[in-house]
């Protein structure tokens, strides 16, 4: 059935504004943006193919690129998948907005929760450090190295020359593995030694180490192991 042969009041656009956003479905949203199907499918039947297609994750969903929805999906063309990647930006965005409302880490909990919106949607390995003053209030976070797959490279001294720059005197190291598998590595398990070591000759102490992945996350400092 076309959008056009529902019944008006229960067509997306028209829904929401009787009844309110909340009333939609995954799919109902979407097919807004996508505005049109084909002359086979209509939108909302096009945004339930794509949301099958992730599960009907929007995490997984996040994940596809441009390319994607284009390549696997007729009747989106550049326009309508840019016009959909810009929404799930915006949402990802909002996430990290509501992260940071909370400025002070007091525990692993803290600050997994501060990550997760940033690293969620990547399917590359990305290493950011954390910041902190003397009363663990966030100063800035800063992406370091990004890398492929399955490792990023990571230069110490610029961690360290960023943290000086900042008065920072603490530092929180993090990365993702895009993998779900949250158990560090032997280099992970070296590489934070190497910080912790480097960074005490500048009295900037190093609180934590987190492997962040999408349900779940590993702390140096709850496994006593910093």
């Amino acid at each position: 059935m076309k959008i056009k042969e529902i019944e008006q009041k229960e067509r997306p656009r028209e829904k929401m504004l009787s009844k309110g956003i909340d009333s939609l479905s995954d799919a109902e949203l979407l097919a807004i943006l996508l505005r049109t199907g084909t002359k086979k499918e209509s939108a909302i039947e096009i945004a339930n193919r794509i949301l099958k297609d992730s599960d009907y994750n929007l995490s997984e969903l996040s994940k596809k690129s441009i390319k994607d929805f284009v390549t696997n999906y007729i009747g989106i063309g550049e326009t309508k998948a840019v016009t959909v990647k810009a929404a799930l930006e915006l949402g990802r965005r909002r996430n990290i907005c509501e992260a940071k409302k909370k400025f002070s880490i007091f525990s692993s909990s803290d600050i997994y929760n501060y990550l997760k919106p940033k690293f969620i949607d990547l399917n590359h390995e990305v290493f950011m450090v954390v910041y902190l003053n003397q009363s663990n209030k966030i100063i800035k976070d800063k992406i370091i190295s990004s890398g492929g797959v399955s490792e990023t490279s990571v230069d110490p001294r610029i961690i360290l020359k960023e943290g000086i720059e900042l008065l920072s005197s603490a530092i929180i190291l993090s990365h993702n593995h895009p993998s779900g598998n949250y158990k560090p590595s032997k280099a992970d398990d070296a590489f934070t030694k190497k910080m912790k070591d480097a960074a005490s000759l500048f009295d900037i102490r190093v609180l934590d180490h987190i492997i962040v992945c999408e349900d779940h996350y590993y702390s140096y400092a709850d496994e006593g192991r910093i």
